[in-house]
């Protein structure tokens, strides 16, 4: 008889923001890369969950993001969120420069 084995409980999961980064840095090799849990600040709103990990900031600096358009990086960062976005999160604020537009941009001295 072969035992089965259940699956991995929500709790034990990794947490959301973890596995964001871990997909963004697979993906795009980011220089810079933050993502902020702002699901807090989103209470009662829609899409709102208990517990939180539904609303998210994200600042992602990469050398892919050079020549893409604005529309382009966001569709990008999209596609590689595209299953996170199906199992539950429900909103993402994205900065995302090419390390050139980055520095340009005074971004490094803003945080933003």
């Amino acid at each position: 008889m072969c035992a089965m084995q259940s699956p991995v409980p929500p709790s034990s999961a990794p947490p959301r923001a973890a596995r964001l980064e871990a997909a963004l840095t697979a993906a795009f090799s980011p220089v810079l890369l933050r993502v902020e849990d702002d699901s807090a600040r989103h209470a009662g709103h829609a899409g709102a969950q208990p517990g939180g990990q539904t609303h998210f900031n994200v600042l992602l600096v990469s050398a892919a993001f050079r020549g893409m358009t604005r529309v382009a990086r966001s569709r990008a960062v999209h596609d590689v969120l595209a299953r996170e976005f199906a199992d539950g999160m429900h909103a993402l604020a994205l900065t995302l420069r090419s390390p050139v537009e980055y520095s340009a941009a005074g971004d490094a001295a803003s945080g933003r």
